[in-house]
């Protein structure tokens, strides 16, 4: 059951398009919610097993000689993002019902969101590095289809370009830490390397793989310097937003770092980078959102800072810091959605998310404000008892004052913690506070393109959902603390710890905390005319993005010069370089591996016709140089292949001689058909220097091919693979005909697909016979 839920998002997806074309009257999105459901569903029926320490394993042999098998398992880190990306899916997709109108491409944009639900849901509960890995850029592509879903706009293909290159890049430098991390503990479970984490620990390449590993988490969840690509993916449909960039893919990298927690936490290393950078994406990240005046940029730099206050928390690694972090996984994605759709909503009714021009809403669109309040001040941390925000931002600062027994270096720096996390939080209040009131307070700025008015409680009923749960999870902490996060912390630390959640912490380090983040706050946002300036300073002209568009014009414009460079239109030029790499780097290999061989032994003795035919094979090959017709030169050519043909027969292979013949057949054929309709060509007068390289080079291939095929019988660097085919041929192919049991078993995927691609040439010639030009309806 466990693979056909991970299954079933793309069987949707499969009969999408089949539905949507037979369906018209009723929309897509009603047929599409029965999915998240039925998975939100089936989740749920695991909490009773994970809180009992009951974990399911399920395990589909896929590719076992590479120890590559298709393993979910469910324990309380897997079950509660299955639970958050289904439960989070069908709020968003009843969403989308109200916000898409039927007019849209709802096909296109549907199998997309089930293949992303889909590809999370295996990121979040493969067992498998490979698989993992296989999903995660399965995520990759499905999230650039739907960022780029309205591709008519510049900025949604150029967003989606972006995502695509910065987290497909930090895949692939993930890949090579799974792959160190397997070769060293010899296997590909996860589960299995937690077990050896000892291994990988103490192994040299432990600073390589744990980098390679955080570049895929902090490219997938918007780390600094990483993140510049999560704002320009706000030009997706609102209901992607909320589901991607503020519950689910985001969370992804931070889904890695807890999960492989138990590897490398507790290591100097781990602590400094990630705690370091998640400090550093918090502020910068609530600090820029000061600057944005469109309400998505707000939301998209929000969800940068927060993810980097998580990320922050889990370097922490004490189980403080680990409760807190999984709290505000869960908080984060009950107000970060409420609000997403918030925006999408004001978008929708005033047809602008411009703060600027917006005002006043508060008259026109009172539910849609009350929605607002609750998550922009939960968002900001604001203490009030019905706020879960606040609650996992005390839990926040109480664990950046407190660390267990650390190293020197954790000691000299974690001092300098707790001012990042109120320098971040002051921001991050500043902005919240400047969302709710620029947009539903004081009076209309600007004439909007449409009337300002409350939207279809439709469209409102998945944001009042999230609010009330913003408002549950706070009056009622422990419920979901013992449901949903101690199995996560047991999962992430090894230990189940206390859950107790408290909305009041007494008088200590972290109400003050919260005291001076209320009060500075409130100061700047009211004096924020008078400082906002200081963004034409620091950052100013410089940005990540910008950063970011300079590196790849660069690599552009490089390249492009680099092309033009070599891109002579020349044919000899492009043989020269072809050659010449040739003749050194195959030299230099078989030089510095002994290569240059000459040995007589074990050789089938030579009769006068096997030596008269090389002799004959050997002018033809040299008459071909000198000859003036071309037509000419491919025949006498042809008595080299043929001659091979007779070589092979002398030499008991008739079948290697029918396939020289037949091959030799089609080649001189295909080369007649090509060059008799080419144009004469005459000859070029070369200069002598020119004449000189082309001999030089020619002789040079010449050499070394023949020594090539001569050290290919001299060096015995390994035993002749030929012995396992003739051993096996009859064994495992059932026939004592070994080049025909190479040929249709021991390589048969390869000779289907040589099939497959002169299938697709010969059909291809025959489509342009065809419809060659100027071709009279009904001749032949």
């Amino acid at each position: 059951m466990l693979h056909a839920a991970v299954l079933l998002p793309f069987l949707a997806a499969f009969f999408i398009p089949f539905i949507y074309r037979g369906v018209k009257q009723v929309h897509l999105g009603w047929f599409v919610l029965l999915v998240p459901i039925v998975l939100f569903g089936y989740f749920l029926s695991f909490i009773e097993d994970v809180l009992h320490g009951v974990h399911t394993l399920k395990t589909f042999e896929w590719i076992p000689s590479l120890g590559v098998n298709v393993s979910f398992f469910i324990d309380g880190l897997g079950l509660f993002f299955a639970l958050l990306i289904t439960g989070i899916g069908s709020l968003v997709v009843l969403y989308s019902i109200y916000y898409l109108s039927k007019a849209e491409k709802l096909g296109h944009f549907y199998v997309y969101l089930l293949l992303f639900m889909g590809a999370m849901l295996g990121v979040v509960l493969s067992d498998n590095l490979f698989v993992l890995y296989t999903f995660w850029e399965l995520t990759s592509i499905s999230s650039f289809l739907l960022i780029g879903y309205w591709y008519q706009r510049e900025k949604s293909t150029s967003g989606a370009l972006k995502s695509m290159m910065i987290t497909v890049f930090g895949g692939l430098a993930m890949l090579g830490g799974f792959l160190m991390m397997a070769d060293i503990t010899g296997t590909t479970s996860i589960r299995g390397i937690i077990e050896n984490a000892e291994m990988v620990v103490q192994s040299s390449l432990f600073p390589f793989i744990l980098i390679m590993i955080l570049l895929g988490a902090f490219t997938k969840s918007a780390q600094f310097p990483f993140h510049t690509w999560l704002p320009d993916a706000m030009e997706a449909p609102t209901p992607v937003s909320a589901f991607l960039h503020s519950a689910t893919m985001v969370k992804a990298g931070i889904y890695l770092v807890a999960r492989l927690s138990l590897i490398f936490a507790g290591t100097d290393l781990f602590f400094l980078i990630v705690s370091g950078f998640g400090l550093l994406t918090l502020c910068w990240g609530s600090y820029m959102a000061v600057r944005q005046t469109d309400l998505k940029a707000i939301l998209a730099y929000s969800t940068i800072s927060q993810l980097g206050m998580i990320m922050a928390m889990l370097g922490f690694g004490t189980e403080l810091a680990v409760l807190a972090a999984v709290f505000h996984i869960l908080n984060h994605a009950t107000f970060k959605g409420s609000l997403f759709m918030v925006a999408g909503i004001i978008d929708h009714e005033t047809g602008t998310r411009d703060i600027r021009r917006l005002g006043g809403l508060f008259t026109f669109m009172p539910i849609t404000a009350t929605l607002a309040f609750f998550g922009t001040f939960s968002m900001a941390g604001f203490p009030l008892p019905f706020l879960n925000g606040f609650l996992s931002k005390e839990m926040f600062f109480d664990s950046s004052l407190k660390f267990q027994e650390a190293s020197t270096i954790v000691e000299a720096v974690s001092p300098f913690f707790p001012y990042f996390a109120v320098g971040g939080s002051i921001f991050t209040f500043v902005y919240s506070v400047m969302l709710f009131f620029r947009t539903f307070t004081g009076k209309q700025r600007d004439e909007l393109p449409q009337k300002p008015h409350e939207a279809p409680i439709g469209m409102l009923l998945s944001p009042i959902v999230l609010v009330l749960l913003v408002i549950i999870i706070a009056l009622v902490p422990d419920v979901f603390g013992h449901a949903l996060l101690s199995p996560m912390v047991d999962s992430i630390t090894g230990n189940v710890g206390e859950t107790h959640i408290k909305f009041w912490h007494g008088f200590g380090a972290p109400l003050y905390m919260s005291l001076a983040v209320l009060v500075l706050g409130t100061v700047l946002y009211l004096t924020r005319t008078k400082w906002e300036r200081i963004y034409s300073v620091f950052p100013g002209k410089l940005s990540a993005g910008k950063a970011y568009d300079g590196l790849i014009n660069g690599i552009l414009k490089g390249s492009r010069k680099l092309t033009n460079a070599y891109m002579t239109g020349s044919l000899r030029h492009y043989m020269i370089y072809i050659l010449v790499f040739f003749v050194g780097l195959v030299g230099f290999t078989m030089s510095i591996t002994g290569g240059f061989r000459i040995a007589f032994d074990d050789l089938a003795p030579i009769a006068a016709p096997e030596i008269l035919i090389a002799i004959a094979m050997a002018i033809a090959a040299f008459g071909t140089i000198f000859m003036n017709n071309r037509i000419a030169a491919i025949l006498v050519l042809g008595i080299v292949g043929y001659g091979l043909s007779l070589l092979f027969v002398f030499f008991r292979a008739p079948d290697l001689a029918l396939t020289q013949l037949i091959v030799e057949t089609v080649t001189v054929a295909l080369f007649l058909l090509c060059f008799y309709h080419l144009p004469n060509f005459g000859k070029e007068k070369e200069s002598k220097r020119t004449n000189a390289v082309n001999w030089v080079i020619s002789i040079s291939v010449g050499v070394l091919v023949t020594m090539i095929g001569i050290a290919s019988h001299s060096t015995k660097f390994f035993d002749p693979i030929s012995d396992y085919f003739i051993k096996n041929s009859y064994k495992l192919g059932g026939g004592d005909n070994v080049v025909n049991v190479i040929l249709v078993d021991f390589r048969g995927l390869d000779t289907m697909l040589e099939i497959l691609v002169l299938g697709l040439a010969a059909l291809g010639i025959f489509t342009m016979i065809k419809l060659r030009p100027g071709k009279k309806e009904g001749n032949d």
